[in-house]
């Protein structure tokens, strides 16, 4: 008897043991399979939704603005015409969303200018003298006949030049004087590119985007009537002048073929 009652006092606490383990073990299986599932949740990548036209800001870039709506930035760049290295301009107009008809009203536009412009532009008269006198003031490398002759330009400003294109003297360009207020003109057909004051040196900047590698710019405005992705023929009212970014009242106009500064004289007419 006391035997059985020895064994007794052991039974019951190797069931309860038992119960415990099973217990112990359908509530870690319930843990486990609860940590699983979370995970899961967090493995979806979501982007913005892209705006069918996108307004650059400062230290954008087009790969950065891409990725930012789950977009390629070749794609992107493929929309808006844009070349490699990709190069983008704050207060640029970027599309987003291929609505079919971007080349409509882009690209054509610009290739269509010199039609347009020969149609609704009085140009200043021009003598029926040979053209050595324009040759005679190009003191950079000449500029391509042919690529001249697909665009046709006008003076910007009707003030007097009080400096001449020197890249000795750090001057890019032709500088005009005037009064604040007075009218600047787009020089040749393009598309606005960038008008805004990000560069503190040039004050309210507009910049042109011509056929053929041209760029035109115009600085120190006190007004600008264009924006961004407008498009404009020879001899509209783009800006008016002003002294932003500089001492005095002027126009400073900057001629630029692939990137690097040439004489604005090399394209203007005479008169």
């Amino acid at each position: 008897m006391h035997l059985v009652s020895q064994y007794r006092l052991f039974a019951v606490p190797s069931a309860l043991l038992k119960t415990i383990v099973l217990s112990t073990a359908v509530i870690s299986t319930v843990i486990l399979s609860g940590c699983a599932s979370k995970p899961q949740i967090n493995n979806v990548t979501r982007y913005a939704t892209a705006p069918d036209y996108y307004t650059v800001r400062s230290g954008d870039t087009l790969s950065g603005i891409a990725a930012r709506y789950g977009l390629g930035y070749v794609s992107v760049a493929e929309m808006n015409d844009i070349a490699s290295p990709y190069r983008i301009y704050v207060g640029q107009s970027l599309r987003l969303k291929d609505s079919g008809s971007r080349r409509s009203t882009t690209t054509q536009a610009v290739t269509q200018a010199a039609p347009i412009q020969r149609q609704t532009v009085q140009l200043p008269t021009t003598s029926t003298k040979p053209a050595a006198p324009v040759a005679a003031n190009i003191p950079t490398a000449p500029v391509s006949s042919s690529k001249v002759s697909a665009l046709r330009w006008v003076k910007p400003s009707n003030g007097s030049v009080i400096q001449n294109f020197n890249l000795a003297n750090n001057i890019k360009g032709i500088r005009y004087a005037g009064n604040i207020g007075d009218a600047i003109y787009a020089a040749a057909d393009g598309q606005v590119v960038y008008a805004a004051d990000g560069l503190k040196e040039y004050g309210n900047l507009i910049l042109i985007k011509h056929v053929n590698g041209y760029i035109s710019a115009y600085a120190h405005n006190s007004k600008m009537n264009v924006k961004s992705g407008d498009n404009v023929t020879a001899g509209q009212k783009i800006a008016e002048m002003g002294a932003s970014g500089t001492s005095r009242t002027m126009l400073e106009f900057q001629v630029r073929l692939d990137g690097k500064p040439i004489d604005p004289t090399s394209v203007l007419p005479v008169n």
